[in-house]
């Protein structure tokens, strides 16, 4: 099954937690909200490395989404891990294994993230 659909974000950075020869490490919270067949609103803890390399970083995050999805209600986490080499991105946003509940019980699947014209959209492929 797909589910397209965009979601808004605000983001809570906290201060670079380490620096070495200018290799910055940091975390940040964020906050989401999700509209289409995915209704539903998630919270996001990331880590994130940035390099002294103009367009070269990576990150991994946690985000539990709560809501409905195509209108069955629960919740579920998605693992995201991506990096940033001179500009290309790879992206992988994948459902936790067994973290579905409710009626999301079994939830599988991989979510693709675009920005265009700085709205924010996903790409869900899943099977229950």
């Amino acid at each position: 099954m797909n589910a397209k659909g965009t979601f808004e974000v605000s983001a809570a950075m906290q201060p670079p937690y380490d620096v070495v020869n200018g290799v910055t490490l940091g975390r940040g919270s964020f906050e989401k909200r999700f509209s289409g067949p995915l209704d539903a609103s998630s919270h996001v803890e990331m880590l994130g490395a940035r390099t002294p390399v103009e367009g070269s970083a990576g990150y991994v995050a946690l985000e539990r989404v709560a809501g409905s999805l195509a209108g069955r209600a629960g919740t579920f986490v998605l693992l995201h891990a991506g990096t940033m080499c001179g500009g290309d991105t790879e992206l992988t946003v994948t459902v936790v294994p067994d973290s579905g509940t409710g009626d999301l019980r079994g939830l599988r699947g991989q979510m693709k993230i675009d920005i265009v014209d700085g709205q924010h959209h996903y790409d869900f492929e899943y099977e229950i």
